[in-house]
């Protein structure tokens, strides 16, 4: 792990995916924004609430364009480092709030989430922590081009490991999570500020796809 003196500058968009008082997710991303926070680089705490748009229509994309809350999605993104989302499952599968929020995003150009760096994180009460929930997820945003860490973290039975200050009361999922939060974040740091690690991991990845023909989402029909 790099020491919090020696690490350059870097800035992360931690967001909740859950419009829920009290939703777990949130908890989960304000404990992810501490983390970055402790451990030498700034983050932003967002909520999906924060950047409300209809349901995705091409005609009313046509008529009237992109809504204000994708563009100010689009905008904080393009002010950050890298992408954190706490994300709750929906049935298995992405909330349609937080989809519907990226189908819209995805229609600017150019398109935002090309090469960005992402981490999923989940919390629910069930025992597999919301992780379908987050390989859904995935689908999306590796389509349209993020670098998503191959170390997600779901947090089961959160209603119990979460304590009455909201931290996670297991010291071995505690320091899981932390770790996992600062291995990318050294990641980050490495792909921001180190080309030559940047063109090793996009080569890891393999060929990258066209940016005009298969960086698109919610094409219309």
């Amino acid at each position: 792990m790099n020491s919090t003196t020696d690490r350059r500058p870097t800035s992360f968009l931690v967001m909740t995916g859950s419009r829920r008082a009290g939703s777990y997710n949130t908890k989960l991303a304000r404990l992810a924004v501490q983390a970055v926070d402790a451990n030498g680089a700034s983050a932003a705490f967002v909520s999906v609430r924060d950047f409300e748009v209809p349901d995705y229509d091409g005609d009313a994309e046509r008529t009237d364009g992109v809504p204000p809350g994708a563009r100010r999605f689009r905008d904080r993104l393009h002010t950050v480092d890298a992408l954190v989302i706490a994300s709750p499952e929906y049935n298995a599968s992405v909330p349609g709030v937080l989809k519907n929020l990226i189908d819209w995003t995805s229609r600017l150009r150019p398109q935002p989430f090309n090469e960005l760096q992402a981490l999923l994180l989940s919390a629910s009460p069930s025992m597999v922590g919301g992780n379908r929930g987050l390989w859904a997820l995935r689908v999306p945003l590796e389509h349209l081009g993020a670098r998503v860490y191959p170390d997600m973290f779901s947090l089961a039975a959160a209603h119990t490991q979460l304590d009455a200050d909201d931290r996670i009361a297991d010291e071995t999922l505690r320091t899981r999570f932390e770790t996992n939060i600062v291995n990318f974040m050294n990641l980050v740091e490495a792909t921001t500020h180190y080309p030559c690690v940047k063109k090793a991991w996009v080569e890891y990845l393999g060929e990258r796809p066209d940016p005009v023909f298969d960086r698109t989402q919610a094409e219309t029909s």
